[in-house]
């Protein structure tokens, strides 16, 4: 829904009253994940996807139903349909959209929720889309701590604390998906299903060494989605002409800088600088950290190189271990932007657990991730 934010709070604003629809969960080869959103306004408008495009006419026409009837509906498309051909899913996917009609009585804390989005803070929305009690009712966790949830889902106290307790996780890990309870928010229960939609702040990239190769490397890791950091500690090259695409360009020494900032497992770090009086010392604290991604540029000598020196200052082979190097994966890559797209790809490899090799020559499911959740 991130993508749609900005017109549906401005639809919301003007009073009008539209049809939101929701990928719930997914199984196999199901175009779009969990969180992916379409809207449909009174006048008729769309905005967003939720398969593209291989289901959009169907929910358009639900999403309108809704907005008139005022009742939310889960629905499941897939190959388990009699008519899955008639909507036009055929890559052989299951994708379950709730639709839900959405206006200021209906959702009054969506201009909240935008506001956050824009200033970086994490929020969830968590919504009863199955079982018993109120389906549609919804609850929001603000992840800052100290800011108290809104709104109830309808079935007790009981279930309302233990959504916020799980929804914080979840917030602090970037989670959507569904969670299933009892009916009174008993955790041993299945019976009632919530959808948990996280705004979380977008994974960090932090890359070391402000050469032409760190430009390619920002600009494929904004455009995957990171909030991109190239440090230097070199004036003259660090500068945010020649990294536009990058977030924010910071002179100081990598390992130093890196020690003040904060790290989760969502977190890459990119060591491009090639000299060992840079390297070492920011990989030294980047391997103590719980980064998703350390990897390092270099040839294979440099990285036997490399390695040495880190034994020589303490660290473990388990911690050694973690270390990507030579960076990115095997595409034959000789130019920054080819690098680029080499790391890119080990970045997306690692993430949903894919071969790296060419789909042409591996059979079976293209998404081998992803399942259903309801």
């Amino acid at each position: 829904m991130r993508d749609i934010l900005d017109t549906i709070t401005k639809w919301w604003a003007e009073d009008e009253t539209f049809g939101l629809a929701t990928v719930v969960s997914t199984f196999r080869s199901a175009p779009r994940d969990p969180g992916a959103a379409l809207a449909v306004e009174g006048a008729g408008e769309v905005i967003g996807s939720v398969s593209g495009g291989c289901v959009e006419g169907s929910v358009y026409e639900l999403a309108a139903e809704v907005t008139e009837s005022g009742q939310p509906v889960l629905q499941r498309y897939g190959f388990s349909d009699d008519d899955a051909f008639a909507v036009g899913l055929t890559c052989g996917g299951i994708i379950d959209i709730f639709v839900e009609p959405v206006s200021k009585v209906t959702f009054p804390e969506l201009a909240d929720i935008q506001d956050a989005v824009e200033r970086g803070e994490p929020v969830a929305v968590v919504t009863v889309i199955s079982g018993p009690g109120q389906i549609g009712a919804r609850r929001v966790v603000w992840g800052d701590g100290t800011r108290e949830s809104t709104g109830t889902l309808q079935a007790g106290e009981r279930l309302d604390a233990a959504v916020d307790d799980d929804v914080r996780g979840m917030l602090a890990q970037g989670l959507t998906g569904i969670r299933r309870y009892g009916e009174h928010g008993e955790r041993l229960g299945d019976e009632l299903a919530v959808f948990v939609n996280s705004f979380a702040p977008p994974p960090r990239m932090f890359v070391f060494g402000a050469i032409d190769f760190a430009a390619a490397v920002a600009r494929v890791g904004k455009f995957l989605g990171y909030h991109v950091t190239v440090c230097d500690a070199r004036p003259i090259f660090a500068t945010k002409a020649r990294f536009p695409d990058a977030d924010e360009v910071v002179v100081d020494w990598p390992h130093r800088f890196l020690a003040g900032v904060e790290v989760d497992a969502r977190t890459v770090i990119c060591v491009l600088t090639h000299d060992p009086k840079f390297d070492v010392p920011v990989l030294e604290v980047a391997l103590r950290t719980p980064a998703g991604y350390v990897g390092a540029m270099g040839s294979r000598r440099t990285h036997e190189d490399r390695l040495e020196r880190l034994r020589e200052i303490g660290l473990t082979e388990t911690e050694l271990a973690r270390l990507r190097s030579p960076i990115g994966l095997d595409l034959g890559a000789r130019t920054p932007e080819e690098t680029a797209v080499s790391i890119a790809a080990e970045l997306i490899k690692l993430h949903w657990g894919g071969t790296g090799q060419a789909l042409t020559d591996t059979e079976g499911r293209i998404h081998p991730g992803e399942h259903v959740n309801a």
